[in-house]
């Protein structure tokens, strides 16, 4: 069986100012053109197809345009769940309907009986399992021992494997930060939030053993976790200047008779790079003119006026400009220097108070912080979803 495995679509995404509806368009375009090409027998999104609970008109035309060239008209099936930016109402609404076009979407773990796809071997069983919150896993099976994302992912599949027939082939397909054994790592990418506070968002790669192959999102680039049969297909395109040096594209999967996977990356070339450009400002002004999006490092000396303005006379989609930190000695034991709109939430808590007091937050006023942040998290999710059930 041939899988198409892509995820973190964002549509709707806005980087500094822009919105990317027709770049996200001109890749998706690629991606039917593959789909004729290839002749997958399904397509696989990983989660976050929108980039927000309430997307504008724009990105939901997209989706739907993309989404009915997909399985109306190729007859190829897709399987999607919600992500951490997705309202699961939305996905949800109209899922039992949908699913006798070819459609299936997960908004929720209410229902984790599989989809079942043939090919010539026999059945394919697709488990899909939208991003859920610790505490409505914790509800959901009434286990008072689930806290973090782990505890719930670990709950999840235990509850798959009671069910699951040994005799077939399966595919997990999830949204969640997955690291070998479940230690915090740094995200693949400053313009995906976080799942919770610390290493509370993370999930081990050992609980996928059961699945021949594991179609993750959430991280934008693409890798594996722990061995080759755990995959991050990657966003299809750039949306931080952290993700300049990714190569964006999708995964095509195949699965033979006995479930033994072979996995080919194939590249999606954007509209508009996405890139870093660096140098003092009457270098950058020789340079040839761009299109491409832009972030610029100045390495002058001294500030320049109307910098953006004179960028822009080269790179006319410029996204942002500012001035290269200045070398400067390292003491020895002292952190090195790190831009504010590189730190996460806790980091400028922490540099904030140190800034104000003179001293490092106590444990206390630490774990206070986390407890609250981790609160607004939960709730902007739950006011997402109200808003739409309404």
């Amino acid at each position: 069986m041939k899988l198409f495995h892509t995820a973190d679509w964002h549509l709707g995404k806005l980087v500094q100012g822009v919105y990317m509806t027709d770049d996200q368009r001109y890749v998706l375009e690629q991606f039917l053109q593959a789909i004729d090409e290839e002749q997958p027998d399904a397509v696989i999104i990983a989660g976050d197809l929108y980039d927000r609970a309430l997307p504008p008109i724009e990105a939901v035309d997209l989706l739907d345009e993309i989404l009915a060239e997909i399985v109306l008209k190729r007859k190829v099936p897709v399987l999607s769940i919600a992500g951490n930016h997705d309202s699961p109402t939305r996905l949800q609404f109209g899922s039992k309907l949908m699913k006798e076009t070819g459609l299936h979407i997960a908004g929720d773990i209410t229902d984790l009986q599989p989809i079942i796809l043939n090919d010539e071997f026999g059945e394919v069983h697709f488990h899909l399992v939208p991003f859920t919150e610790p505490s409505t896993v914790k509800s959901v099976y009434e286990d008072g021992s689930i806290s973090t994302h782990d505890d719930a992912m670990k709950k999840i599949v235990e509850k798959i494997e009671e069910k699951m027939d040994k005799s077939k082939r399966h595919v997990f397909i999830g949204h969640a930060f997955v690291t070998p054994y479940g230690e915090k790592l740094d995200n693949t990418s400053d313009s995906e939030r976080p799942l919770a506070i610390g290493g509370s968002e993370c999930v081990s790669a050992e609980y996928f053993e059961p699945f021949h192959y594991t179609a993750l999102g959430h991280l934008h680039k693409a890798h594996y976790v722990l061995n080759e049969t755990i995959r991050y297909s990657g966003s299809p395109l750039k949306y931080s200047s952290s993700e300049a040096n990714h190569e964006k594209g999708y995964l095509i999967v195949e699965l033979d008779e006995f479930g033994q996977v072979s996995i080919e990356k194939r590249r999606l070339i954007p509209r508009r790079d996405l890139r870093i450009v660096e140098g003092s400002i009457q270098e950058i002004l020789r340079t040839s003119i761009s299109e491409d999006y832009v972030f610029v490092r100045l390495t002058d000396l001294t500030p320049v006026v109307g910098a953006m303005e004179q960028i822009r006379t080269v790179y006319p989609n410029a996204m942002h400009v500012e001035r290269k930190a200045l070398p400067r000695e390292i003491v020895e034991g002292e952190e090195p220097c790190v831009r504010r709109e590189q730190m996460d939430d806790f980091s400028l808590f922490k540099a904030f108070h140190k800034e104000i007091s003179g001293q490092e937050p106590s444990e206390m006023a630490t774990q206070l912080f986390e407890e609250i942040l981790q609160e607004m998290i939960s709730e902007e999710r739950e006011i997402s979803k109200e808003v739409v059930v309404k």
